[in-house]
C-alpha cells in the first residue's frame, strides 16, 4: 500500500495546488482532495498536507513538497 496524502481543498487554492499535481505523478504515492481536513486554522496561514495523518505545513510549495518526501523518507514510507 502506498502512503497517504491529503490536501484540503481550500488550501490548494492557497498555493498547494502546484504540490498536489507533482505528487500525483510519482505513482509510489496515493493523493487525494479533501473537502475539508479540519485544520482552518493552519489552512488559512500556511501551506500544508496530511501525510499518512501527520500535518507537515510549509510557507511556500515549493517548501511543502520538499517537506513531504523528507518526511516519506525519514519514516522510510517510500
Amino acid at each position: 500500500m502506498n502512503p497517504l496524502i491529503e490536501f484540503c481543498v481550500t488550501n490548494l487554492i492557497d498555493g498547494s495546488q502546484e504540490v498536489k499535481e507533482q505528487l500525483e505523478k510519482d505513482p509510489d504515492l496515493d493523493v487525494q482532495e479533501v473537502g475539508c481536513l479540519n485544520h482552518c486554522g493552519l489552512c488559512a496561514i500556511k501551506n500544508y498536507a496530511l501525510v499518512e495523518g501527520e500535518r507537515i505545513f510549509a510557507d511556500s510549495p515549493k517548501e511543502l513538497l520538499e517537506k513531504i518526501y523528507a518526511y516519506l523518507e525519514e519514516e522510510q514510507l517510500v
